[in-house]
């Protein structure tokens, strides 16, 4: 039963300080929802949990099952059962989905799958996406669409089977049926074993993948935490409030 704990979190990015103190446990079976306006620190948290070079960690610990994530290289972090979906996938010419999904899942699961198996794994985790089968042809995000990219982030997902998927605004730059897609994505995922930490903006994916925790985040810190009706009153007041809570602390 996975748990992620990020005690005491400092981050900078080039000794400029962007986490400021943040504390957040995340067990197997919940999903907690960050939610703030734009520079609050919610991908920052996405991309130290995950490893990003450009960002250091300068006190705080991240904890995955007691051991702690920060002593792990990025690759080893991703074996141990951290995922990351990120805002702006990158493209990889000359990789396919295909390759690229089954090098990923031979490095996470420790042997190569076979290939019939894996194919009829990826099939149908692509026909769950509503993804074309060709689509596994293509190099990797490139020439993607918005939705085709987010799809893909899940696909990985669903393949790689992770203990904490760390999804950084997921939704952004969706349509409403590539969000019902991706979120039913989600929500397969999200089960008594795992724990979803999911970043956005808006609450209208929350309309599809309900959280059981929300946290507003404003100048690094978390200001405030609340169940799902956090979320509507965010909704209805925005974070100009909790911005001005964050910048007094």
């Amino acid at each position: 039963m996975a748990t992620l704990e990020i005690r005491d979190l400092h981050v900078s990015v080039e000794d400029k300080e962007i986490l400021r103190g943040v504390d957040l446990t995340v067990k197997a079976g919940e999903t907690h929802a960050i939610m703030g306006p734009n520079g609050s620190g919610k991908s920052t948290l996405a991309y130290a949990i995950a490893g990003h070079p450009k960002y250091t960690v300068t006190g705080g610990e991240v904890l995955l099952d007691g051991e702690s994530v920060l002593e792990m290289s990025v690759d080893a972090r991703a074996r141990a059962g951290l995922f990351l979906a990120m805002q702006y996938p990158v493209e990889v010419p000359g990789v396919s989905v295909s390759n690229f999904l089954r090098t990923a899942v031979t490095a996470v699961r420790g042997e190569a799958p076979k290939l019939r198996d894996f194919a009829k794994e990826m099939r149908s985790a692509m026909a769950e996406l509503q993804i074309d089968p060709a689509f596994a042809q293509r190099n990797l995000n490139e020439g993607f669409s918005g939705g085709e990219k987010k799809r893909h982030e899940i696909l990985q997902m669903e393949m790689l089977k992770p203990k904490v998927a760390v999804l950084d605004e997921t939704d952004s730059g969706l349509d409403i049926d590539a969000l019902k897609v991706v979120s039913e994505g989600v929500n397969r995922f999200r089960s008594g074993d795992t724990g979803v930490l999911l970043i956005t903006h808006y609450t209208r994916i929350l309309r599809y993948v309900k959280p059981d925790f929300v946290h507003v985040f404003a100048a690094g810190r978390i200001v405030e935490q609340g169940g799902p009706e956090l979320a509507e009153l965010l909704e209805t007041e925005g974070y100009e409030k909790f911005t001005k809570a964050g910048a007094s602390a």
